[in-house]
Parts: C-alpha cells; structure tokens; sequence
C-alpha cells in the first residue's frame, strides 16, 4: 500500500510503515505546512496515497465529500501519544485489507472505529 503522512501524524510511523513493505509519503517532505486538508486529500488523490492523519474533519468532512479518495485512516484518541497511534494503526493493518480502505474513511478510537461507506 502508499500511504500519505499528514503533517500532524507521527513521523515514527513512516518506519514501521516501511518496514512493512509500504510505500510512505510525508505530507511535511513535499506539501506545504499549514495547507488546507483539500491540498492534502488532492496529493493523496493524485499519488493514490491512504491518507494517515489525526484530523478529525478528514473523516466527517472531507472523506464523504471527495468519492475519489484512495482511503482515509483518521486516528482520534484521547490522550494521543505516538505509541498509541502506531498501536492502533498496526491494528487496522492487520484487520482490514487494502480492497477495504479504498474509497472509505475511517476513523479509530481507542476502543472503537466507524466506517464510512459500511463495509460489506
């Protein structure tokens, strides 16, 4: 899979990603800082990226108002720390295929995750 890092995800994440087998981009390397989400979900459009990120608008905005997308993955936690995040997208990894991201948003909790489209 190729993911794109948005810039308030944790870059210790491009590691485990690729030691993974992942393609990963960083929003941080090749964007610009502090661009709107729609800069973010159109790299991750054109580069067919799974946008990684803790921005909650991605699930309940932008991920139902462009169909296109390749994927959003939202981590919300409460008390975030980069341990939690990993831990919590090394489940999804596990969890759900490739097929299943495209085209949807999720978003993961620290006990729950939603899914829009519902999955099948």
């Amino acid at each position: 899979m190729r993911f794109l890092l948005d810039e308030n995800f944790p870059k210790a994440c491009h590691l485990l990603l690729t030691s993974l087998q992942h393609d990963v981009i960083d929003f941080r390397d090749v964007g610009i800082e502090g661009s709107p989400d729609s800069d973010v979900i159109t790299m991750a459009i054109s580069e067919q990226a799974i946008i990684l990120t803790t921005d909650r608008d991605f699930f309940h905005t932008l991920g139902q108002q462009f169909s296109n997308h390749p994927g959003i993955i939202v981590i919300a936690l409460k008390k975030p720390t980069r341990d939690k995040i990993i831990q919590r997208l090394k489940w999804l990894l596990e969890h759900v295929t490739e097929e299943s991201i495209t085209g949807r948003a999720f978003q993961l909790r620290d006990q729950s995750w939603q899914v829009y489209p519902a999955l099948e």
